[in-house]
């Protein structure tokens, strides 16, 4: 399974980035479905993300500047990054989840993947 993110940069206070998130590599169903952020020298933290009925769920932190949308036919994650500020200054990590039929009818396993992160710099 590969997990891959990009679009991350160098942007300015203000500025704006789009991340994008692919899965692959998966024989049964993995798809994007969120974003976290790990700034230097602190913990991973959730960004934004897709939970049940489509609906998603927002960092505090970002409400109101970031976007987090889909491509279900091409099965990318985007996030969409506005008004930055210094303090979104971190390596933006995307997760995937896999689902994998069980051997019992009606089972199933979830696993969850990440990709290598892509670096976002929002310079003062």
């Amino acid at each position: 399974v590969q997990v891959v993110e990009s679009g991350g940069g160098l942007a300015q206070r203000g500025g704006s980035l789009r991340l994008s998130c692919s899965a692959s590599g998966s024989a049964f169903s993995i798809t994007p479905v969120g974003w976290y952020r790990q700034p230097p020298g602190k913990q991973r933290e959730l960004v934004a993300e897709y939970i049940s009925g489509g609906n998603t769920n927002y960092a505090d932190s970002v409400k109101g500047r970031f976007t987090i949308s889909r491509d279900d036919t091409k099965k990318i994650l985007f996030l969409q990054l506005n008004s930055l500020r210094p303090e979104d200054t971190a390596v933006y990590y995307c997760q995937a989840r896999e689902v994998v039929p069980g051997t019992v009818r009606g089972s199933r396993y979830e696993y969850e993947y990440w990709g290598q992160g892509t670096q976002v710099t929002v310079s003062s």
